[in-house]
């Protein structure tokens, strides 16, 4: 219940829209640039993690290999710097404040998603505590 909470007043008084608005651009453009597409679905993916990240996280694929990490170094040229510095600077921002805190610490939690987001999936936490899910 206290996630659900965190996460609608994420959606609402946080950066949510604005970022997932962002990822969606990225997407949009690399949607339009064929041979993009890889990164167009990880932006997506990304954008449905930044409208609800409270109760979810980021972890590598065990099937990724060296092509998500090349492709990954394109990406932060083409998009994810600019995703990362949105995230730090809401973050920032939102930690002024007491009420804040918490959401500035989730928009901290996005950055390296921004940076390197193929060969990584996200997950929701629970599932992470399930033995019959972990990984060997």
């Amino acid at each position: 219940m206290v996630r659900f909470v965190l996460n609608l007043l994420w959606l609402v008084f946080g950066s949510g829209i604005v970022l997932a608005v962002g990822y969606g651009l990225a997407a949009l453009i690399c949607f339009v640039l064929v041979v993009t597409i890889p990164f167009g679905v990880a932006a997506l993916r990304l954008a449905h993690y930044s409208l609800w990240p409270f109760g979810r996280t980021l972890v590598a694929k065990p099937d990724a290999g060296l092509g998500s990490g090349l492709a990954n170094v394109l990406w932060v040229v083409l998009a994810g710097w600019w995703l990362a510095l949105a995230h730090i600077v809401a973050g920032a921002g939102l930690c002024v404040t007491i009420v804040g805190i918490p959401f500035g610490i989730a928009n901290f939690k996005l950055v390296p998603a921004a940076f390197w987001p193929l060969g990584r999936q996200v997950v929701e936490i629970d599932d992470l505590r399930r033995p019959d899910l972990a990984t060997p």
